[in-house]
């Protein structure tokens, strides 16, 4: 895992290209703060930063990606509309990007998606196509509506606008945290982490940046094991937002640079969540609070930094998930 300089036609997106997606979206995304905390940097014993995109439109950071995938089509693919698949957030995304410029949005979603993120489809005027839960079934029946429509394709992962405007994440940690040492963010297909290691990497490469995943999704770290992607086992974790594998188009941009990935459980993920909203009076739904629980695991790895945890999301349905009992101690 090395942090080389990336060749610009090596990867599917470069820094320009999130350099691009930043003023693209500017009008439509809103450039969340990095917000300091006191108390938990007293407790963890590193400088403890969260980029909150729970603060984002539709409730999570893949607002940025839809939106550069939308506003980047030409007239004649924006007039067939745009379909995808997702469990939730990228779909809500997708809706209200379709919705901001005027075309038709097709969502497929698996069954098991929460009924706070199928809601959030439906604000926009989209009525979700339901699925099974595999990989597999989002695909194909993704893809079986696009045939139909001649919708564009807008993949939640592998698109590389979607990459690129995800990207944007670290275009403004950058800007708003001086001395930065380290990121953690959270991987499931790997959208987000691929687009800030291209551009961090790439113009800031001694900022360390960290894969965290649960460990009962944890195909990332088996692909990086065995050098070639690998397929989830199980589709039963509470971070419901990360179970998705880990893309043909993201991963070979983690494995070139990501410096390290840490597993965290249930328990502390539940555990993160608490902790988040109690201290740092911020709402991370599972997947959202995987990135503090992974820094909160590896506390004695951050001692003296400056160190950012990236809050992907705060889509929290209370009635379907419960808080982790436990808090963090000193």
């Amino acid at each position: 895992m090395t942090t080389i300089e990336a060749s610009s036609n090596e990867f599917v997106v470069n820094p320009a290209d999130i350099q691009a997606a930043a003023t693209r979206i500017a009008p439509h995304v809103l450039r969340t703060p990095s917000i300091h905390s006191e108390s938990l940097s007293k407790r963890l014993g590193c400088q403890v930063w969260f980029k909150p995109e729970n603060l984002q439109h539709t409730g999570a950071f893949k607002t940025r990606g839809a939106v550069n995938a939308v506003m980047s089509l030409s007239e004649e693919e924006a007039s067939k509309g745009v379909v995808t698949h997702s469990s939730g957030n990228h779909a809500a995304a997708l809706a209200r990007a379709a919705t901001i410029r005027g075309i038709e949005a097709h969502v497929v979603m698996p069954k098991n998606s929460s009924r706070k993120k199928i809601d959030a489809v439906r604000s926009f005027g989209v009525e979700p196509i339901f699925c099974e839960t595999s990989s597999q079934a989002r695909s194909e029946m993704a893809e079986k509506v696009r045939e139909k429509t001649g919708a564009a394709m807008v993949h939640p992962i592998n698109d590389p606008r979607v990459i690129a405007g995800q990207g944007t994440v670290a275009s403004e940690l950058v800007a708003q945290i001086d001395g930065l040492d380290a990121v953690l963010v959270p991987v499931g297909g790997g959208g987000l982490i691929s687009g800030i290691l291209m551009l961090i990497k790439s113009l800031h490469p001694h900022i360390k940046v960290y894969a965290v995943e649960p460990a009962l999704a944890d195909d990332t770290a088996r692909s990086l094991k065995a050098g070639h992607r690998e397929m989830p086992v199980r589709y039963d974790t509470i971070a419901d937002g990360l179970r998705s594998e880990v893309g043909v188009n993201t991963f070979p941009i983690i494995r070139h640079f990501v410096d390290d990935l840490f597993l965290v459980d249930e328990v502390l993920i539940g555990s993160a969540m608490r902790t988040l909203a109690e201290d740092a009076h911020l709402v991370a739904e599972p997947s959202g609070a995987v990135s503090f629980a992974g820094l909160i695991s590896m506390k004695q790895q951050f001692a003296g930094k400056t160190v950012a945890a990236v809050i992907t999301g705060g889509n929290m349905d209370f009635g379907e998930c419960k808080l982790g009992r436990n808090r963090i101690s000193s």
